[in-house]
């Protein structure tokens, strides 16, 4: 039996974690401004998944609003590590299940920790599908909290 494709295991996540959520499909984009219209949210609500390497096969999901960039030493700091580095887009792939641009931990063939900026909280987020031009309108909390995600200050403004 072949795998489901990605968006079919991120709906599936959702559903199993009892979360409501609006799935939006919207087709290509290039940039956080269209991301954000094509989504009709403001682009502190467009959530960029990151997928950051702790060592050789650990790997944990760091969720940013997509007017913020990821600050390395906060995340380090949360942490308690001295080095993280990006993976390149293969790896992303083989630890998630998923094609950069489309990582979301819902769904993810690993379950990763979660880190979330704090400025999440007590919003209405879009995060990837797990398909280019597909993303889902989740509370932020209830996802959180489905995920298990630890909160803190990560990012930095862009």
């Amino acid at each position: 039996m072949s795998e489901p494709a990605p968006r079919d295991r991120v709906i599936a996540a959702l559903d199993a974690a009892a979360l409501d959520y609006r799935l939006i499909t919207h087709g290509p984009v290039r940039s956080l401004a269209e991301a954000a219209t094509a989504r009709g949210v403001e682009p502190a609500d467009v959530v960029k998944t990151l997928v950051v390497r702790r060592g050789e096969d650990d790997y944990v999901f760091v969720l940013v609003p997509g007017d913020r960039t990821l600050s390395w030493p906060k995340v380090r700091e949360h942490l308690g590590v001295s080095r993280l580095s990006m993976p390149n887009a293969a790896d992303a792939q083989r630890a998630t299940g998923f094609a950069r641009g489309t990582i979301t931990p819902f769904g993810s063939t690993t379950p990763w920790p979660v880190l979330a900026d704090s400025r999440l909280h007590g919003r209405t987020i879009t995060l990837g599908a797990g398909e280019h031009g597909v993303a889902v309108a989740v509370d932020a909390d209830e996802a959180l909290t489905a995920l298990g995600a630890q909160s803190g200050d990560l990012t930095d403004p862009e």
